[in-house]
């Protein structure tokens, strides 16, 4: 009979995550350097750099650039209501959570071109939002809308303001939203945004607003790590009236 022996980076990863879950290393708490805890577990950092990325993947620990590592924070989820197109606006209104936005004119292509069907090169406005708790992201969505919309003043920041903290259409009320949903790896970008592992699954939402004409008015691409997200779908049954009065 063979017998398997676990490889050494993940006998430290045991050990560090028994430590964390036992409370010998507190959530929040900053570990200690790779180095030292290279040198306490007779390994190279090469090794001991495996074991960390094995507990980043499952969200225990997180690496912040030029800090360290640290243990996370228990994370309340966030709930996003689909069909609104919107995160539920009791926990988007949480005073512990807050978004931040970046806005730019980009050119349409690709994706974003057959998504708001218009021209290759057509100038968009980008809104780049960023919802955290603490220091540590929720959720990430980019909200594209064609910018002669953009610029005729339908996103004039006291409109847009409450919309944004709920990743909400910017825009007027549409006539239709359309939602695609899927869980997927993080695109790196994601994953440097989001602070998580390159095979952590996060939920991804591409949404477009379409107004009375059929007109795509806004295309939204929203990622959300996997364990900070519920999403919610309620479906209203239509009742064919012939079929009552038969």
């Amino acid at each position: 009979m063979t017998v398997s022996v676990p490889s050494r980076h993940h006998t430290i990863a045991d050990d560090l995550r028994r430590q964390i879950a036992t409370g010998r290393i507190q959530p929040g708490e900053r570990l200690r350097s790779e180095a030292d805890l290279a040198d306490r577990y007779k390994v190279s950092t090469v090794t001991l750099r495996r074991a960390l990325s094995v507990l980043q993947v499952e969200g225990l620990v997180e690496k912040i650039h030029g800090k360290g590592n640290f243990v996370r924070l228990p994370l309340r989820k966030i709930m996003y209501v689909g069909g609104w197109g919107t995160l539920d606006p009791w926990t988007a209104a949480d005073a512990a959570l807050r978004v931040t936005v970046r806005t730019t004119t980009v050119q349409a292509h690709g994706q974003l071109a057959t998504l708001l069907n218009v021209p290759a090169g057509s100038p968009l406005a980008e809104f780049s939002c960023l919802s955290l708790e603490g220091a540590s992201p929720h959720g990430l969505a980019r909200i594209y809308i064609p910018r002669d919309l953009a610029s005729a003043g339908v996103l004039d920041e006291s409109a847009y303001r409450e919309a944004v903290t709920r990743f909400a259409v910017l825009g007027p009320a549409p006539a239709a939203v359309r939602e695609t949903v899927c869980a997927r790896p993080p695109t790196p970008d994601e994953a440097s945004t989001l602070r998580i592992g390159p095979t952590v699954p996060v939920l991804a939402i591409t949404r477009t607003a379409t107004d009375p004409a059929g007109r795509v008015v806004e295309a939204a691409l929203l990622a959300f790590p996997g364990d900070r997200i519920d999403a919610v779908f309620t479906t209203h049954h239509v009742i064919d009236e012939r079929q009552t009065q038969g």
